[in-house]
């Protein structure tokens, strides 16, 4: 019997993934140790490796297709061995209207929502083909003629926005012919180019506009119409969507700002870096948080609203843009490693995000985060906060700003950092005990030498 291929399971919040690619065919031999296809989970893409040599019997779930954690996508075994049968995924296809086996361009979705399907019935209710007067649902199809199907197709418009007169609803020839009359068809001056790559790409050419001034639809505004449809989130976009908004709703955010004057800092790490010392600023910043979580291990608790956990380590999620999107991988136990091991590891994290190699467990578990977009010339910006977390500090660019330093008016390198907390558990006095702590930190520079000694 052929051992079947399953479906790993990255990380305890991963319900399902979808595979990339595979690089093995059916009929491939493979060894232990080799890499049978690639997985798209929450953040990254991850290799799936061959626990044992044989034959790729059978692939049952093509790439771009999301299956729950532990199905069967694969059979490994030796080739005339018997294959259990499992019904083989696939992307599922855009519903296309068609009667009778005549296909009409698929239409673009529509805004009105779907009809209400008829209430369940009671167990004790009489027979609902007796009783119901809801009509049959066959009736709720879309349904064209073969002639009206043509000349839709033929001038590349939906016709499932047009209101049939046949039986049932159906939309014969006539009611195509009035709806393009309807909505001015006939004046319409479109390029044979234009059409053509309209119909190629299913986009109804009603719905598209020559440029402001121009006589006639051209293929660049097919172009920009095709720019313009709707497309599928990538799964870390919609994981993203989906737990920040958890976050929104569920914890109450509210924020405090303080300016941070990072001038000495500065100056001090200009000259660690003329000693070949490898410090960025976010070391610095990181350093202070971890050491002020162990000042208020409030802020480095969590709560679900009935309950309060405190973490007794610092797990430090440093977030990294990427093309595709925000992965936050977290420096774990940093409130144990030194300034140099918290550098060097967050190195080797960002590395490791940018090139999608990180693991679910180095992107799970935080207890803090920072989001530093100082290299993006903001002067302020609020950070929602990762779910099973209490707070997040948004880090702003250092700007040269006129101060007020003993009664004088002086340019010193200002920094802005927002705490966002979770009124749940952090209260006002607290949050802005915090952060006026982390900025005391940042500020001493004395303590800086101590550290980096």
């Amino acid at each position: 019997m052929a051992t079947p291929i399953i479906m790993p399971k990255f990380g305890q919040m991963t319900e399902e993934s979808a595979i990339v690619e595979w690089l093995k065919k059916e009929g491939d031999q493979v060894v232990k140790g080799d890499i049978l296809f690639t997985v798209e989970t929450d953040k990254s893409v991850m290799e799936v490796q061959c626990f044992e040599a044989g034959t790729l019997l059978k692939i049952a779930v093509q790439p771009g297709v999301s299956v729950p954690v532990q199905s069967t996508v694969g059979f490994l075994g030796q080739p005339g061995e018997a294959i259990p049968a499992v019904t083989a995924l696939a992307p599922a296809p855009a519903p296309k209207p068609q009667e009778a086996g005549h296909a009409v361009p698929s239409a673009p979705p529509t805004t009105s929502p779907p009809a209400a399907a008829p209430a369940a019935k009671p167990a004790m209710a009489a027979p609902a083909i007796q009783q119901s007067t809801t009509p049959p649902i066959q009736s709720a199809l879309f349904r064209i003629s073969p002639r009206a199907a043509a000349l839709a197709r033929d001038c590349v418009i939906d016709p499932s926005r047009i209101t049939g007169s046949g039986p049932c609803g159906r939309v014969v020839e006539k009611d195509v012919k009035a709806y393009l009359d309807a909505k001015g068809y006939r004046q319409l001056r479109i390029s044979p180019a234009a059409k053509q790559l309209a119909a190629k790409e299913k986009l109804d050419i009603l719905t598209i506009s020559a440029a402001p001034g121009a006589v006639r639809i051209t293929v660049a505004d097919v172009e920009r119409a095709l720019a313009e449809k709707p497309k599928a989130m990538s799964k870390m976009r919609q994981i993203i969507a989906q737990r920040l908004t958890q976050s929104v709703v569920t914890a109450p955010h509210f924020y405090v700002t303080v300016e941070v004057d990072m001038t000495d800092l500065a100056k001090f790490r200009a000259q660690l870096k003329e000693q070949g010392a490898p410090y960025t600023v976010t070391d610095f910043i990181s350093e202070a948080v971890v050491l002020t979580l162990k000042e208020f291990p409030e802020v480095n608790s969590s709560t679900d609203g009935k309950t309060t956990r405190w973490n007794s380590h610092v797990h430090l999620g440093v977030a990294v843009s990427l093309e595709q999107g925000l992965v936050v991988p977290v420096i774990r136990n940093a409130d144990e490693l030194s300034m140099a091991e918290v550098n060097a590891r967050s190195k080797e994290l960002a590395d490791k995000a940018r090139t999608g190699k990180l693991a679910p467990d180095e992107m799970s578990g935080s207890t803090f985060t920072i989001s530093n977009m100082g290299m993006l010339d903001v002067e302020n910006f609020t950070a929602i906060i990762n779910p099973g977390e209490s707070a997040i500090l948004a880090v702003s660019s250092t700007l040269k700003k006129a101060a007020v330093r003993e009664d004088k008016v002086v340019v010193r390198s200002i920094m802005k950092m927002t705490l966002s907390s979770d009124h749940r558990i952090i209260d006002g006095a607290m949050a802005a005990r915090f952060v006026n702590a982390v900025k005391q930190k940042l500020e001493n520079l004395e303590l800086w030498k101590l550290l980096t000694a």
